[in-house]
């Protein structure tokens, strides 16, 4: 069998580790990139600064639509009309306008969606789950509850309408009730505004225009692919770093996997991303959490304070847990017939002052920021791929990695002695 391989592009903790500079980076060094992205939504906030200087947080599109890269929005994708417009826009005013094809299995977002998951994290108050407030979880439920609306349906404008006000008047009542949420005349007057539906048709219209529907194996073509993820392992919905602050998605190889089995990709080379620290931007558990990290002088324009997350927290990177974390994901690729190579890409090098703080376990170590990745992917299980010192692709390094197995499951249980004189350690 002829071997054909893809990259893949996972971030190793809660999201935001420089998943956009690695697709962007990779999309550099490829003559026909296509980025596929392979969970996740709109949500996403992947940012790429050029050597030219125009910035983007990405979205919809994929992070390599500066290299001329088409965007593939798979059937795991969760598309949302509104968001995806305003990105177009925003390309444009850059100078790019990016090819976009779509899955006609992918689901769509509708204002109703929005609208409930924004009254439910209102009622949690203190106890919020963490949501980005756009509905990315609410369109899943709809779906799964029987009031689907996928790319498919959206060629018939009446057909439209007519699911959009069952929607309104059936399901939308019904999930706020089985919610135990009040459905007040206040809200129900917000549904029923007739502008929320005018201008969510003209979105839908404006996204028909924009994108080409097809199939996985036809966007894929003689391309060389790099499946883009979304969020990080921490927040995957089967092993998420505790329900229910998670996504509902899956953050891993899982999809993956299945897109690459679709189109014959039998070998996939991921690159698990991780800044020399972790963040969480939204509500939930964070080991270790810190106010400031005092070893990081830490610029991040994209991850403003906000009314549904709040703000970026932080805390030391643990890298006991980060090799537990990918010994898991790449446990999801025995049996499949798909080699799979992992390494990590270690991103915000250039953010460290002195000596990073790293722990494993119950130990402490001290990194200076030329050691970090190889430190880390030491003691984590998967050597080092990436380095990025800056906010730019000039800035990243890639490194070769001879060493890397076919489904190489990092050792959770084997004694390793900590590098630079540390003392020995047992993973637990």
């Amino acid at each position: 069998m002829t071997m054909r391989g893809a990259k893949v592009v996972i971030g190793a903790n809660f999201g935001d580790e420089g998943k956009g500079l690695a697709v962007d980076a990779l999309a550099a060094r490829m003559a026909r990139p296509l980025v596929v992205r392979f969970n996740g939504g709109a949500q996403a906030g992947h940012t790429v600064a050029t050597p030219d200087g125009r910035r983007h947080v990405f979205s919809h599109v994929g992070a390599g639509v500066f290299q001329a890269a088409p965007t593939f929005l798979s059937r795991f994708f969760i598309v949302h009309p509104g968001i995806f417009a305003r990105e177009i826009a925003e390309l444009a005013a850059l100078g790019v306008r990016p090819k976009v094809l779509v899955d006609p299995d992918a689901r769509v977002t509708t204002p109703y969606d929005v609208l409930i998951n924004r009254w439910i994290e209102e009622t949690r108050g203190g106890q919020r789950h963490g949501s980005v407030g756009i509905g990315f979880g609410e369109t899943i439920e709809r779906a799964e509850q029987g009031y689907p609306l996928a790319v498919r349906d959206l060629g018939d404008d009446d057909a439209v309408a007519a699911a959009l006000e069952r929607f309104r008047s059936i399901w939308l009542p019904l999930r706020l009730a089985r919610l135990g949420i009040e459905y007040t005349a206040e809200r129900a007057e917000a549904a029923s505004a007739p502008q929320l539906l005018a201008g969510y048709l003209d979105e839908l219209r404006a996204f028909r225009q924009a994108v080409v529907p097809a199939a996985i194996d036809l966007a894929v073509g003689g391309r060389e692919v790099i499946f883009e993820g979304a969020q990080g392992l921490l927040l995957d919905q089967d092993r998420g770093f505790r329900f229910p602050h998670v996504t509902r998605s899956n953050t891993g190889l899982k999809n993956v996997l299945a897109l690459a089995a679709d189109v014959g990709i039998n070998h996939l080379d991921v690159t698990y991303m991780t800044r020399p620290y972790l963040t969480r931007h939204g509500a939930g558990p964070l080991e270790n959490e810190t106010a400031r990290l005092a070893f990081a002088e830490i610029v991040d324009p994209t991850n403003r304070p906000n009314p549904w997350q709040g703000s970026l927290r932080f805390a030391p990177l643990d890298l006991a847990m980060l090799r537990d974390t990918l010994a898991a994901d790449l446990s999801d690729a025995e049996g499949t017939g798909i080699g799979v190579e992992a390494g990590l890409g270690v991103s915000c090098l250039d953010q460290v002052r002195g000596a990073a703080e790293i722990r494993v376990g119950g130990s402490v170590l001290n990194v200076p920021p030329r050691r970090l990745a190889a430190v880390s992917a030491d003691l984590a299980g998967a050597p080092a791929v990436l380095e990025g010192w800056g906010p730019t692709r000039q800035t990243v390094r890639f490194l070769p990695a001879p060493s890397r197995r076919k489904t190489r499951r990092p050792n959770a249980s084997a004694n390793r002695t900590v590098p630079d004189g540390a003392t020995d350690y047992v993973f637990a």
